[in-house]
């Protein structure tokens, strides 16, 4: 099975820093049994064939290939969203992780994108749950369906270049969130082309120092999300545009020099294609946009209602059907290119990691918001928090919500916690109460933990 056209760039892309793995995790009401989690997983995974696929290395193309591995829960002991896919190892490219009453699923994200593995993930809750309260969930048990359409490529089905064109009803289309890292330059619907390159040096670049052993530190935030949500209605915007306008004012406040440049901060923000063109794939399926601000040391301009205002201005010109399509047919004809197909594959991955690299020069910051996740509610009774972390390569954060709470869990690959703490400072200030949950990454914090 050839990779969809948004997976080839996380293998050009990956590196010992951004591994391309992503975590869901949910706390449960009990500590986790790994018998009963292990059978949950053998139950679920007979009904995702995509799961059951390694990585595979061609002449011209990386592929998938079905295997008879089978995976194995385990008790988590290492940092999060480690390395899955080695180039010398043909393992299955995720993991089920358990500790305490938490349990974790991560996921190299050549494999599926955040929407395909929250349909795995619920399905591994509902089967969890089921077979730890028999009783109480009889109805759940053996509830999961094969889904029939999840290895299709929905990216070919849309965009095949001898496909008709689409047609789009008339819209105006809001905010679209959905989980994932960010694709190169060219896949993301933003300002053209040339007025990214020519502002690419205007824009601050995050810099700290890495952790000795590169883990990716991670700082968990979790609050009640209605507060949250009517700060964001106040405001007249989406809860994306409020947290990403609180994320750029943290950045600004420990980050951006009043009197020098650069003062511009831009943000990647991937879209769930699946909303504009319906499928049941639970392969990658999104793009990405680009939103920017440039801070003008002038307090009116910098407020956090004028960030949410631009922000949310550029997201609804981005976000329109027909802009989608041309851009993705864009990328699926040149990834179809006679030419390019008979490039060795080494050669295509130097190509791809170039232009990532190059568009990571305009990147300041990235978010993932999974929205509003809702669990069957015998399982949602058991359930409490929800997770969303991402490898990152700069500073990001993931959001979710379930019942009440909200949690933003903040990754980087640096150690530093200042535009953290600004964060943190702006929601307590508003009012709102926040725990916070960091992992340890320095020399300094590992050795307290083994004390």
């Amino acid at each position: 099975m050839r990779l969809d056209n948004a997976a080839n760039i996380f293998l050009a892309a990956r590196s010992d820093v951004d591994s391309k793995v992503f975590r869901l995790a949910a706390e449960l009401d009990e500590p986790i049994v790994p018998e009963v989690l292990q059978e949950a997983l053998d139950r679920v995974f007979a009904q995702y064939p995509l799961f059951s696929a390694v990585l595979r290395q061609g002449v011209f193309w990386y592929y998938l290939q079905q295997s008879d591995l089978r995976p194995t829960v385990s008790e988590e002991t290492g940092p999060p969203v480690q390395h899955l896919y080695h180039h010398q190892r043909h393992d299955l490219l995720f993991r089920v992780v358990y500790r305490g009453r938490r349990i974790s699923v991560e996921i190299f994200h050549a494999l599926t994108d955040g929407t395909g593995a929250l349909w795995f993930f619920e399905d591994l809750l509902t089967e969890y749950v089921g077979l730890r309260h028999v009783e109480e969930f009889r109805e759940v048990l053996g509830a999961t369906e094969m889904k029939q359409d999840f290895t299709v490529d929905a990216f070919t089905h849309w965009f095949r270049p001898t496909s008709a064109p689409v047609t789009f009803e008339d819209d105006a289309t809001a905010a679209v969130e959905s989980p994932s890292t960010e694709l190169p330059a060219e896949a993301e619907n933003g300002p053209p082309a040339t007025t990214r390159r020519r502002r690419r040096r205007d824009v601050l670049r995050m810099r700290g120092t890495h952790s000795p052993d590169l883990r990716t530190r991670v700082i968990e935030l979790s609050m009640p999300v209605g507060p949250v949500l009517r700060l964001a209605k106040a405001e007249g915007v989406s809860l994306t545009i409020y947290l990403l306008a609180v994320f750029f004012d943290s950045v600004r406040r420990t980050r951006v020099q009043a009197q020098s440049l650069p003062r511009t901060l831009t943000c990647s923000v991937p879209v769930n294609l699946r909303q504009f063109f319906p499928t049941a794939s639970g392969r990658n399926f999104f793009a990405t946009t680009m939103l920017a601000h440039t801070y003008t040391g002038d307090g009116d301009e910098d407020s956090i209602s004028r960030v949410c205002a631009d922000l949310d201005r550029q997201f609804r010109q981005v976000l329109t059907k027909e802009g989608l399509a041309r851009k993705i047919r864009r990328l699926v004809r040149f990834e179809r290119n006679p030419a390019l197909r008979i490039i060795p594959r080494p050669l295509k991955d130097v190509i791809l990691a170039s232009v990532n690299a190059l568009s990571n020069r305009g990147i300041t910051l990235a978010i993932s918001n999974l929205g509003r996740v809702v669990l069957p509610e015998p399982v949602a009774r058991h359930t409490g928090r929800l997770y969303l972390h991402v490898a990152a390569v700069r500073p990001q954060f993931g959001a979710v919500s379930h019942g009440d709470q909200l949690t933003v869990s903040f990754t980087s690959p640096f150690v530093e916690t200042d535009y953290h703490a600004a964060f943190v400072r702006h929601l307590t200030d508003a009012g709102i109460p926040v725990e916070i949950n960091a992992s340890r990454v320095t020399a300094d914090e590992l050795a307290e933990a083994d004390a």
